[in-house]
This record gives C-alpha cells, structure tokens and sequence, in this order.
C-alpha cells in the first residue's frame, strides 16, 4: 500500500522520521482509541466480557452466603417455590410467569421430594447469560445438595444486576422505561443552531 520507506503519517519522509497525527474531523462522535458500544439497556450494564468473550465473572455472594440477607434466606426457607418462580421470571425474560415456575417446582417437590431436578436448569441459564464460573461445582449437584443456598444466591445475583424481584419481568421493564423516559424529558433542549 505505501512504499517501505514511507511513514503514512509523516507529513514529510524526507524531513522527519517522527510520525505526525493529524486531527480527526469534528463529527460530534467521541474518538477514543478502545471502541464504544451503546447499551440498549441502561438499568444493567453492559459488560466487556459479552462483547469480547471473556469468561467467568465472579458471582457477586458465595454460594453460602444465604443468611447474609435475611429476608431472602426465610422467603426461601419457607417458600422455595417463592424465590424459584421469581428467578424464574427474570430469566425467562417474563416468557414463564412466577406463579407457573413455582408451581411446577413445588410441585415437583412434593412429588418427588426434588425440585432441583428442574431448578437447575435455571442456574445453568443465570451462568450463561451473564458468564458466570460453574462453581464450587456443576450446576445439578450444587442444587442437588445445597437446594435453598444456590437459590438464594442467584436470587441475589439477579439483584445485584439491578433487578427488583418483588416486581417480576414486565416490572422492571416498566421501572427501566419509566426511568429513560424521565431522563430524556429531563435532558437540556438547545434551540437554534451552533456558532462560534
């Protein structure tokens, strides 16, 4: 493309071998040496490990960390199918509603005496969507044998990714339109055009 000896951004071969960066055009987009992307979603971040491949954010509490919120360790206590159908929903994107997803698993529970046997699918669903390590082990066992720690640490995992769970899929929605809604009502409106 450029004979060897020249430098594309020399303004003079013959004069210097020092490169010489001209300005980028004014075109009101910010110039930045990493590239940008948008985020259609502003309530939840997006994070550079979806858009470059990488792996395995840490989840934000272990997996023992159930009592640490204890509104949510008695909710599922008491009322797995609660904290289950919840998740559930936020999952699915509001495809499942709470009161289906805790019902199959009560269900499933009190048939079988294993709820697991479906709630895991869910945790292995949390993993992908948000590229979380498969851990301290694989996504069944850890339901298998610790049923009530694994919900109550997805069920906060989603809260800390900004979800409200009280208020299901289309809630949060609803909160997040409710928000951008204010933000651009709320946002300066210049009239006229630019000068110098």
């Amino acid at each position: 493309m450029y004979p060897q000896n020249q430098d594309p951004y020399a303004k003079n071969s013959n004069s210097s071998s020092t490169p010489v960066f001209q300005p980028a055009p004014a075109t009101g987009i910010p110039v930045s040496p990493s590239p940008q992307y948008y985020n259609e979603n502003p309530q939840f971040p997006l994070h550079d490990h979806h858009l470059h491949g990488h792996h395995d954010e840490a989840w934000s509490s272990g997996l023992f960390d159930c009592c640490s919120d204890c509104k949510i360790c008695c909710l599922t206590f008491w009322c797995p199918c609660i904290t289950f159908g919840r998740i559930a929903e936020i999952v699915d994107k509001g495809t499942t509603a709470c009161a289906t997803s805790g019902a199959i698993f009560g269900l499933l529970a009190s048939l079988t005496g294993c709820g697991c046997i479906y709630s895991y699918l869910y945790r292995s669903k949390i993993r992908q969507q948000y590229m979380l390590p498969e851990s301290p082990c694989n996504d069944c066992l850890v339901h298998c044998c610790c049923e009530a720690c694994a919900l109550c640490q997805e069920y906060k995992e989603l809260e800390s990714r900004g979800f409200d769970m009280s208020i299901g899929w289309q809630g949060n929605v609803e909160r997040q339109n409710r928000g951008v809604a204010m933000a651009t009502s709320t946002a300066p409106v210049f009239e006229g055009a630019m000068s110098r």
